[in-house]
């Protein structure tokens, strides 16, 4: 209970925050970049070590990027039955296929199954949902917004030089190790920053507005990635008969809401940002109780 108060409460603070417009517009890029740069490296760094090696440490990994690729399909598919035009199925291709498995994903998990799940939450993230965004989402936002070629060596340097990655490849070497005392305990404050900063930040980049006319291609990201997606996780562990927990938190991380940061990437790309920023805005409300009808069914 303690976990759901802070992650309303945060976001609701957040929200009045930008409201008020009591901060400087770019308060929530602030925040994101202390998030990526100190918090999520030091998470990474401290929860990783913890897993052992092990076939359950690769499912979330496998799960993340079967579960986008099935999404971007049916997308694709159904923005050509639907007749979108292409900023709306450029816009659909980022929000309703990339999850918001780090800045929501994080907190709730936690919530649910505690501190020790993180470690499979941060796989299923950076090596499934942020390459993703780094990879696929440049690639959608270049082709749906204009004809210039994808940068191959630049989004290459891209991946590589992001903190939280660099930190994830430097963790997979200390996997069944334990640090010092005094560096697991800074380690652990660090990280500690990651769940109010991203929530508060969350809470001021929220947009509800939603024409008539948006009505149809909003309902169907939702629904992609409020209800199918998670369904394609659970068939997944029943065909390969999954039933640990590095599988139920990957199904629990396919039902996140849709990634703020893919609704940033289509706006800057001019791919319907109204549309997307709502999509993000009704699904993050949504996804709470989405991941809570979800987690009764698995459990």
């Amino acid at each position: 209970m303690e976990n759901f108060a802070l992650i309303f409460s945060a976001i609701f603070i957040g929200y009045l925050i930008a409201k008020a417009d009591a901060f400087p517009k770019n308060t929530p890029l602030i925040l994101n970049q202390f998030i990526l740069y100190i918090s999520a490296p030091a998470m990474v760094l401290l929860q990783i070590p913890k897993l052992t090696f092990s076939f359950e440490v690769i499912i979330p990994v496998f799960i993340a990027w079967v579960v986008m690729s099935i999404s971007a399909l049916a997308v694709f598919y159904l923005s050509k039955l639907f007749k979108f035009t292409k900023e709306v199925t450029g816009a659909l291709m980022l929000v309703a296929v990339l999850g918001n498995t780090s800045y929501l994903g994080i907190p709730i998990i936690q919530a649910y199954f505690g501190e020790g799940a993180l470690g499979y939450v941060l796989m299923y993230d950076q090596l499934g949902s942020f390459i993703a965004l780094s990879t696929y989402g440049t690639f959608i936002s270049v082709y749906y917004s204009s004809a210039k070629e994808v940068d191959i060596k630049a989004l290459s340097l891209k991946i590589v030089k992001f903190p939280p990655f660099l930190a994830l490849i430097l963790a997979l070497f200390f996997i069944g190790t334990s640090f010092n005392p005094v560096v697991e305990s800074v380690l652990s404050s660090l990280a500690g920053t990651i769940i109010p900063l991203a929530l508060v930040a969350v809470g001021l980049q929220l947009k509800f507005r939603l024409p008539s006319e948006d009505l149809k291609p909003f309902a169907l990201a939702l629904g992609i990635k409020l209800i199918l997606a998670p369904l394609i996780a659970i068939v997944l562990c029943y065909i390969f008969s999954w039933n640990s927990k590095a599988a139920q938190i990957s199904v629990m991380e396919a039902s996140m809401a849709p990634m703020i940061t893919a609704a940033a990437v289509a706006s800057m790309a001019g791919l319907a940002p109204r549309l997307s920023s709502a999509i993000v805005g009704y699904g993050i409300l949504l996804s709470f109780f989405t991941t809570w009808v979800v987690y009764n069914f698995i459990i």
